[in-house]
C-alpha cells in the first residue's frame, strides 16, 4: 500500500511538473517574441488578454498531446532515453501545431520572423520539458536502485534456470526494483532448487489466484528447456491480466518467442520484457475516431436502404424488425449486437445453433439478407456506441466462446481486441479447431 502511494504521488508530481513547464514555456515564448518582434511595452504585453488565454489553452494542449502519445504511467517504469527521444518528437509536433494555429496569423515585419519564432518555441519547450523530466526520472531511478521503490515479483519456474536468475539479480549491488514474493512450481516436483531461497506459492493451476492474492506486478518466466511445452499455458494465464502485470522472460527463451510476441526492450541486461500492447494509445484513439466518422457516414448513406429492408422484414413474417443478441466484446464485457431479423421468431428455442446454407429457420427475405450481409447494417450503430469496431474479430456468444476455448485456449486472447464488423465468425474458427 505504501509503495503504491509513493508511485502514485511520483506520477502526480510528474504530471504537475509537465503542466507548470508548459505554462512557463508559453509565458517565456510569448514575452520573448513580443518584446523582440514588436515595439510594445512590457506592461502592454502583460495586459494582453491573449497572453492569459494562451496560458489556459496552450498548456492544456501540451498535456493532451503527452497524455495521448507519451501516456502518464508509473514513472519508475520509464526509460530516460526513450522518454527524452519521445519528448523531442512530441515537442516538434506540438510546436508545429502551435505555429500553424496561433503564430502564423500574427502580423510580422518579414518572413524570417516566422522561422525565428518557430525555433524559439521548439527549443524553449524542448529544453524545459527535457530538463524537468530528466531530473524527475533520474530521482526515480536513484530511488529504484536504492531499493526504496519495489514491485511485487513472482518467478515462474523452480529449477536451475530460475535459481541462476534469482542469484544474478540478488547479487547485484544496485536494486532492479524486484521484491520477490516467491515462485510457482512448473514441473510438479515435491522439492525444487529455488525453495532454498524463496517460498513456493503453488503450481501453474494456481497461478491466477496467486497473482491476485499477492498483488503481483511483475512475473518472470524462467522455465527449463524441457518445460517449453507449458509456455503457452503459462502465457495464456498471464495475458488475462491487464497492463499492470509486466511479463518478462530469460534471454535463452528468445528463440521460441521470436515472431509470436512483440519484444519491448532488454531490462537490466538480464530479462526481456514482452510487450503485449497491440496498439499504442494514439493508435487506438485514431482507430476509434475513424470508427465514429465512418460509422456515422455509413448510417446516413445506407439510411434509405435500411428503411426499405425494415419494411421487407416487417412484411416477411410476424415479429420485430430488429434482432438483439448478447455477444462478448472487448475484455469479456457483454453487449447486445443489433441486426435485422432474418429468422422466424423463437428460431433457437431448442438451444444455440450456428446458421448454415439453406437454413430452414430463415425467412425467404432473411436468406437474401444473409447472402449479401444486409442484416448486419444496423451494426454500424454498435460501432458508434463503442461496442464494436469497423475492423476486428467477429463477436460471439459466450456459449461458443467456451466451446472453442476448450479446444483452443488461446482463442480467448481475441477478447483483448474490440470486435468488429469484418473478420471470421465463430463458425469458421470452430471448423478450423475441429480440423486440427
Amino acid at each position: 500500500m505504501i509503495q503504491s502511494r509513493l508511485r502514485r504521488q511520483a506520477l502526480i508530481v510528474y504530471f504537475i511538473a509537465d503542466l507548470i513547464t508548459a505554462i512557463v514555456g508559453w509565458l517565456g515564448f510569448y514575452l520573448v517574441r513580443k518584446w523582440t518582434e514588436t515595439e510594445v511595452s512590457l506592461q502592454d504585453i502583460i495586459q494582453d488578454p491573449n497572453l492569459f488565454l494562451g496560458v489556459i489553452i496552450v498548456p492544456a494542449g501540451w498535456i493532451l498531446l503527452y497524455a495521448i502519445f507519451d501516456e502518464y504511467r508509473d514513472i519508475y517504469r520509464k526509460s530516460r532515453l526513450a522518454t527524452l527521444t519521445k519528448t523531442f518528437f512530441l515537442t516538434l509536433i506540438g510546436s508545429l501545431i502551435l505555429f500553424f494555429t496561433l503564430i502564423l496569423d500574427d502580423v510580422v515585419r518579414d518572413f524570417r520572423t516566422y522561422y525565428s519564432s518557430f525555433y524559439t518555441l521548439f527549443i524553449l519547450h524542448f529544453l524545459l520539458f527535457g530538463v524537468v523530466r530528466m531530473i524527475l526520472l533520474t530521482r526515480a531511478s536513484r530511488k529504484l536502485k536504492a531499493g526504496l521503490v519495489t514491485f511485487n515479483t513472482l518467478i515462474i519456474g523452480g529449477n536451475q534456470n530460475a535459481v541462476e536468475l534469482y542469484q544474478e539479480i540478488y547479487s547485484r549491488e544496485k536494486s532492479l526494483g524486484y521484491k520477490f514474493i516467491g515462485f510457482v512450481d512448473t514441473n510438479g516436483q515435491s522439492t525444487n532448487d529455488l525453495e532454498a531461497f524463496l517460498p513456493k506459492q503453488g503450481g501453474i493451476d494456481e497461478l491466477a489466484t496467486i497473482i491476485e492474492r499477492e498483488n503481483i506486478e511483475e512475473a518472470i518466466v524462467a522455465i527449463e528447456t524441457s518445460e517449453h511445452a507449458k509456455l503457452s499455458k503459462i502465457l495464456n494465464i498471464l495475458f488475462d491480466f491487464d497492463d499492470r502485470l509486466l511479463v518478462k522472460i530469460i534471454p535463452d527463451m528468445y528463440d521460441i518467442m521470436l515472431g509470436t510476441v512483440k519484444m519491448n526492450h532488454v531490462y537490466g541486461a538480464v530479462l526481456i520484457e514482452i510487450k503485449r500492447e497491440l496498439m499504442a494509445r494514439w493508435q487506438r484513439l485514431a482507430k476509434r475516431i475513424m470508427d465514429i466518422v465512418v460509422g456515422a457516414v455509413m448510417m446516413v448513406f445506407f439510411l434509405p436502404l435500411m428503411v426499405y429492408i425494415a419494411i421487407r422484414v416487417r412484411l416477411s413474417s410476424p415479429g420485430p424488425v430488429f434482432f438483439a443478441q448478447e455477444r462478448i466484446g472487448l475484455n469479456g464485457h457483454p453487449f447486445n449486437i443489433l441486426k435485422f431479423r432474418s429468422m422466424y421468431v423463437d428460431a433457437e428455442e431448442s438451444g444455440p445453433q450456428l446458421s448454415r446454407e439453406g437454413d430452414d429457420r430463415c425467412t425467404r427475405w432473411g436468406a437474401v439478407m444473409r447472402k449479401w450481409r444486409l442484416d448486419e447494417l444496423p451494426q454500424f450503430w454498435n460501432v458508434l456506441r463503442g461496442d464494436m469496431s469497423l475492423v476486428g474479430p467477429r463477436p460471439e456468444r459466450k456459449y461458443y466462446i467456451d466451446l472453442i476455448s476448450a479446444h483452443a485456449p488461446h482463442y480467448k486472447q481475441l477478447l483483448k481486441v474490440r470486435p468488429g464488423i469484418t473478420s471470421w465468425g465463430a463458425g469458421e474458427i470452430r471448423v478450423c479447431v475441429h480440423c486440427r
